[in-house]
């Protein structure tokens, strides 16, 4: 084990700062583009839907309202 001793050197301090200081806003930017992309994903989701409850809510009040003939006030 001793002779293992001269290979474990510690990394001078500014140099680990730098690492994870890299590592930490890649890994940030990597979470920013997923959340967009998701949320991108989310809007053209909700548009679609939207625009396809507008045509349907069109066809429907193009249809005959057979209900009203049973609620004549």
């Amino acid at each position: 084990m001793s002779k293992n001793l001269p290979y474990i050197v510690p990394s001078p301090q500014p140099q680990v700062e730098e690492a994870f200081a890299a590592y930490q806003t890649t890994h940030q930017f990597y979470h920013e583009v997923h959340s967009r992309s998701e949320f991108q994903r989310y809007c053209e989701w909700y548009y679609t839907t939207a625009e396809q409850n507008r045509q349907e809510l069109k066809r429907m009040r193009g249809e005959l309202n057979i209900f009203q003939w049973f609620r004549r006030r």
